[in-house]
C-alpha cells in the first residue's frame, strides 16, 4: 500500500514537471502574473490589511491587487485611508513585482540565496524583459535591479524633502513608497486623508520638486531597460540602436506635443488651470502630458478637463510607454512601426523603412496585430461599462483606456463601479499588462513546429 502511494506521488510529480516544462514562456508569464494577483487579493482580504479591521470584499481586493500588479493605479478605496501598513506593503510589493516582472524578482531571490539560474529561467527572463538574446541576460537583470534600486532611492529622498516637513518621519516612508509607485508607472499614492480622499498629488500642483521628480521617474521607468543599456554604452549618436532612436523621438513628440495641446485646450478652463500663472500652467500641462504614459498620478481634476483634453489623454493612454519597460499600453514603438508601415504603403514601397534600415515584415504584422487586439479588448469592456454604469460616453471611454493602458487616471468613476464593471476592468488591466498578443499566444494550444513547412498559393483579394 505504501509502495503504491509512493509510486503515485512520484508519477504526480513527474506529470507536474512535464506539464511545467511543456509550457511556452508566454504561458508561464501569463500564469505567473495571474497567480501573483490571486495571492495579493487573498492577502488584501485579511482583516489585518484594512484599517477598519474588517475583511475587504474579495472583488474589491482582487481589483486592487490587479491594479497594483498590472501597475495601473485605479482604486476603489483610497490607499492611505483604507489600507493598514500591512496592506500598503502588500500593494507596493505587488507594484514592484509587476513593474519589473515576476521573473526579474524571482531572479533577485536566486541571487540572494546563491542559487544557480537554469537555461529555461534565462529564456523566461529574455521574454519578460523583451530582450534580444540569452547571452548576458543574467548580467542585464543584475544591472536592471541595481539601477532600479538607485533611481527609486534617489526619487524617494527628493520626495521626502517635501513630505518630511509636513508628515514627519512618515514622510520618508511616503517618499520612498511613492517613488517606487512612480518609477513602476503605477500611480498609487499615500496623500489621501479622511477628509480628502483620491486626491493624488493635486495639493502639490505648483511644487517643482514633486512634479519634476515624479515626471522623471515616470519617463525613466517608461523608456525600457534596453534603452537604458544602449544610452549608457553609446559613445555617440551613431552608436544608438534604431529601437532607441524610435523610443526617444516618439517619447519626446508625445510629451511636448501633448503638453502644448493641454496648454491650449485648458488655458481658460476654470475647472483646471485658468487661475494659474503662465509658468504654473506650463508645469501642469507638462505633468498632464507625462502621466497618461501609464503613470496615473494627477495634479489637476481629470473630470474637470475639457472633452478635447480627455480625448488627448485617452490617445496617450492607449499608446503608453515603451517596450521592455515598466509601462503599459500598446507601446510607442508599436505605434511608430504602424505609422511607418502606413507611410510606406502610401509611398508605394514594398518595405517599411526607418533611419536607412528595413523593418522586418514580421515586426510590422505583429504591430498591427497588437493594435487590433488591444483596441478590440478595450472596445468590449467599454461597452460593458456603458451598459452597467450609465455614465457619459467620454467618461466610460476614459476609464476603459486607463485600465487597458495600466494608467490609473480616473474621471471619478472607479470608486462607484458595478461589480461586473470591476471584474471587466480587472480583466482588461491584466490583458494590458501581460499584452494582448502575448495573452492570445499563451492561450493558443498550437506550437510553431510546423512553421514554414506548408505555404499555400497566393489568393487575389481586392481591398480598399
Amino acid at each position: 500500500m505504501v509502495i503504491v502511494l509512493i509510486i503515485n506521488i512520484q508519477e504526480d510529480e513527474n506529470r507536474s514537471k512535464n506539464f511545467i516544462y511543456s509550457l511556452k514562456p508566454t504561458q508561464i508569464i501569463a500564469i505567473g502574473f495571474f497567480l501573483i494577483i490571486l495571492a495579493g487579493a487573498i492577502l488584501l482580504t485579511l482583516p489585518i490589511a484594512s484599517k477598519s479591521g474588517n475583511p475587504t470584499p474579495f472583488v474589491d481586493a482582487l481589483f486592487t491587487a490587479t491594479s497594483a500588479t498590472c501597475i495601473t493605479g485605479l482604486v476603489v478605496y483610497d490607499t492611505a485611508t483604507h489600507w493598514t501598513l500591512f496592506g500598503q506593503l502588500v500593494i507596493i510589493a505587488l507594484i514592484q513585482t509587476g513593474g519589473l516582472g515576476f521573473m526579474t524578482m524571482a531572479t533577485l531571490m536566486s541571487f540572494l540565496i546563491r542559487r544557480k539560474i537554469s537555461l529555461r529561467e534565462r529564456l523566461l527572463m529574455v521574454e519578460s524583459l523583451n530582450h534580444e538574446h540569452v547571452q548576458g541576460i543574467v548580467g542585464t537583470v543584475k544591472r536592471v535591479l541595481l539601477v532600479t534600486c538607485a533611481i527609486e532611492l534617489i526619487g524617494g529622498l527628493l520626495l521626502s524633502i517635501r513630505f518630511f516637513p509636513r508628515f514627519g518621519p512618515r514622510g520618508i516612508y511616503m517618499g520612498i513608497w511613492m517613488s517606487i509607485s512612480a518609477f513602476c508607472n503605477a500611480g498609487f499614492d499615500l496623500l489621501g486623508t479622511p477628509g480628502r480622499q483620491f486626491i493624488s498629488i493635486t495639493e502639490y500642483v505648483h511644487d517643482p520638486i514633486v512634479n519634476f521628480t515624479i515626471m522623471s521617474l515616470i519617463v525613466i521607468g517608461g523608456l525600457g531597460f534596453m534603452v537604458w543599456s544602449n544610452l549608457y554604452n553609446a559613445r555617440r549618436i551613431s552608436d544608438l540602436m534604431v529601437h532607441t532612436k524610435l523610443v526617444l523621438i516618439i517619447t519626446a513628440i508625445l510629451i511636448f506635443g501633448g503638453a502644448a495641446l493641454y496648454l491650449f485646450f485648458e488655458y481658460n478652463n476654470s475647472n483646471t488651470i485658468q487661475s494659474f500663472n503662465l509658468p504654473e500652467k506650463i508645469l501642469a500641462s507638462l505633468f498632464q502630458s507625462v502621466t497618461p504614459r501609464t503613470a496615473g498620478f494627477n495634479t489637476i481634476d481629470q473630470d474637470g478637463m475639457t472633452e478635447m483634453s480627455k480625448f488627448i489623454t485617452i490617445f496617450l493612454m492607449f499608446i503608453g510607454g515603451s517596450p521592455g519597460s515598466t509601462a503599459g499600453g500598446v507601446k510607442t514603438v508599436t505605434v511608430g512601426v504602424f505609422i511607418l508601415a502606413v507611410i510606406s504603403v502610401i509611398r508605394g514601397k514594398k518595405d517599411t523603412e526607418v533611419f536607412y534600415n528595413r523593418i522586418p515584415n514580421e515586426v510590422v504584422m505583429r504591430s498591427i496585430a497588437i493594435i487590433a487586439i488591444s483596441f478590440s479588448a478595450a472596445l468590449i469592456v467599454f461597452n460593458i461599462l456603458m451598459i452597467f454604469e450609465r455614465q457619459p460616453l467620454i467618461n466610460c471611454m476614459f476609464e476603459t483606456m486607463s485600465a487597458f493602458g495600466t494608467v490609473g487616471l480616473s474621471a471619478n468613476l472607479t470608486p462607484k463601479l458595478h461589480t461586473i464593471s470591476k471584474l471587466a476592468l480587472s480583466a482588461l488591466m491584466y490583458t494590458g499588462r501581460v499584452g494582448g498578443l502575448t495573452l492570445f499566444m499563451a492561450m493558443s494550444l498550437r506550437h510553431n513546429e510546423d512553421k514554414g513547412k506548408i505555404r499555400y498559393p497566393e489568393a487575389k483579394i481586392m481591398i480598399g
